[in-house]
This record gives structure tokens, C-alpha cells and sequence, in this order.
């Protein structure tokens, strides 16, 4: 009787699916193309709201007044600005932190042991491998978006993301490309764990509502709007937590604040902006971000479909 009862409390043994690296590079790939296209299509927004928080000819002005004043002042072709590091910094690091979100997920589900305790402590098991994720991201994209500030910052900086790559590697070695290491990563991470968790419970949210039945026979329309839904609000938990620090990026890649440590001039400079200056340009950017985060699981989800990709690991709570 005791052994048929231990046996009833037993834990049940997590099925976590067991990928191959044809399934990881399908992640890196799908990561790759959804995040380059996203963040190229944001280029103009992301011009605008960087003038926002780095020039001070900018601060009153919205998206809407601050696009007319580029185009009345530069031209048009000055919202592409930064197109290329762009293009190419998210077409590294969304393949690496989709397939390092997919990788780490599955890494800590498994040391949880079995499913319960997987489902208890899901959303450490969220923020824990989207931060590790983002971590290794970063190193790639690094380099690639202190190009882009640089071009958006200053005009006639360079031609291009070659141009600009090679002065800013020739003038500043290493150490200029890592400036912002820091300061992306307190971006990022914060980023990464709103875009990943908070995407991960308005589905559990959703779906928890639902009955099995109702859930197998859910259209493609009701799917795609849960999607789209909760890519949203997932992009607004983003950008808001994120914003600090991107405030602060842009200004250390500009070439602002004093000398001394990375942390000195970050604690520095947040004091100088004050709450109000960290958070210049939110609107803009909450925008861009929503558009950037549900774009992304809509085409991430897209694109492992038609590589034959299987479907990520599931930890809700039912």
C-alpha cells in the first residue's frame, strides 16, 4: 500500500522535446529574418526617436512633428539613416536570441527535473533564459548598433554601415565598438524579459480560459489575433522597461558624460536626465516597439512553419 501510494505523489516526468541542430538553425534562421525585417522596416521611428533623445533642437517634438522636421531639414533619405548596421546587427542578434531563448528554455526545464516543479517556477525558467540569451546576443550586437547611433547622430559621420563600421573600429579600436556594451545589455535584458515573459503569459492567460476542445478547434484568424494581441501588449512591457538604459545608450554612443568607469558616467548621466529626460522619446518608441515585438512572433512563428520547425517548449500553467 505504501508503494502504491508514493507511486500516486510521484512527480511527472517533463516530455521535453529533444532538438536536433536542424532544428536550432531553423530557430536561428526564423530568430534572423523576423528580427532584420522588423527593425530594418523601423528605421524611420528609430531615426526620429533616437534625434529625440540625443539633440536638443528635438525634445518638443512628437513622432509625427519630429519626421516632418527631418524630412524639411535633411530630405527624405535622412529616415534610413542607419539602415545597414541596422539590418545586419538584428540579423545576428534575433537568430541568436530566438535560438538561445529556445535553447535555454529547454535547458532549465530540464534541470527543474519534472513538471511540476517546471510550471511552479516558470516564470524564473522565462526571465532566466531570455537574460542568458540576450547576454550572448549582445556580443554580436554590440559593435553594430554603436555604428548605427553614430551615423543617426551625427550627420555625414559616414557613407554606410561599412564606412561607418571601419571609422569607428579605426578611430576607437575595440574599446569604442564595446563602449555601450554595458548600457545595451541593461537595455536589452530588460527588453528580451518583456518581450519573451510577458508574451509567454498573456498566451497562458488566454488559453487558460479555454476548454481542450475550443483550443483544437481555434481558427486561423482567433489565432492570429492572440498572436498579434499578445505581441502588443508584450512590446509595450518592453519598451517601458527598457527605456532607461536606451535613453542612456544613445548618449554614451554620442560621446556624452564624463570620464571614467562605465558605471560612473551611466549614474552620471542618469542624474543629468533626470526621470523625465530617461523616459524622452517613450511614446515613439512604445509604438515602434509593439509593431517590432507582435511582427516578430508572427513572423517567427511563420517562418519555423514553413522550415518544418517543431513548435517551441510549453511550460503553462493549465
Amino acid at each position: 500500500m505504501s508503494t502504491e501510494k508514493s507511486s500516486k505523489t510521484q512527480p511527472i516526468p517533463f516530455n521535453v522535446p529533444q532538438f536536433t541542430p536542424r532544428d536550432y538553425s531553423s530557430f536561428f534562421l526564423a530568430g534572423a529574418l523576423c528580427c532584420t525585417v522588423t527593425h530594418g522596416a523601423m528605421t524611420p521611428i528609430d531615426v526620429v526617436k533616437t534625434r529625440i533623445q540625443i539633440n536638443p533642437a528635438y525634445k518638443s517634438f512628437n513622432i509625427l512633428s519630429g519626421t516632418r522636421h527631418v524630412i524639411a531639414s535633411e530630405g527624405p533619405s535622412a529616415l534610413l539613416t542607419g539602415f545597414g548596421p541596422t539590418a545586419v546587427g538584428y540579423l545576428v542578434q534575433g537568430g541568436a536570441k530566438f535560438a538561445g531563448y529556445e535553447y535555454w528554455k529547454k535547458t532549465f526545464v530540464q534541470i527543474a527535473g519534472d513538471q511540476e516543479t517546471a510550471v511552479k517556477y516558470r516564470t524564473a525558467i522565462y526571465l532566466g533564459a531570455s537574460s542568458v540569451a540576450e547576454f550572448f546576443a549582445d556580443i554580436l550586437l554590440t559593435p553594430l548598433e554603436a555604428t548605427r547611433i553614430r551615423l543617426v547622430s551625427e550627420k555625414n559621420y559616414a557613407s554606410g554601415l561599412v564606412t561607418g563600421f571601419s571609422r569607428l573600429a579605426r578611430e576607437g579600436g575595440i574599446r569604442e565598438l564595446y563602449a555601450g556594451f554595458l548600457p545595451i545589455l541593461c537595455k536589452q535584458i530588460p527588453y528580451a524579459i518583456g518581450q519573451f515573459t510577458v508574451n509567454e503569459f498573456c498566451h497562458e492567460l488566454v488559453y487558460r480560459t479555454m476548454s481542450e476542445e475550443k483550443k483544437r478547434s481555434l481558427s486561423s484568424t482567433s489565432k492570429f489575433s492572440i498572436a498579434l494581441g499578445s505581441g502588443v501588449v508584450a512590446g509595450f512591457a518592453a519598451a517601458i522597461l527598457s527605456q532607461p538604459a536606451d535613453t542612456l545608450l544613445s548618449q554614451i554612443n554620442k560621446g556624452h558624460g564624463p570620464s571614467g568607469s562605465m558605471p560612473h558616467r551611466l549614474v552620471t548621466l542618469a542624474r543629468e536626465a533626470g526621470f523625465s529626460g530617461l523616459f524622452a522619446g517613450l511614446g515613439p518608441r512604445m509604438i515602434m516597439t509593439a509593431g517590432l515585438v507582435s511582427g516578430q512572433f508572427l513572423m517567427y512563428g511563420g517562418i519555423k512553419n514553413a522550415l518544418g520547425a517543431p513548435p517551441g517548449l510549453e511550460i503553462h500553467n493549465e
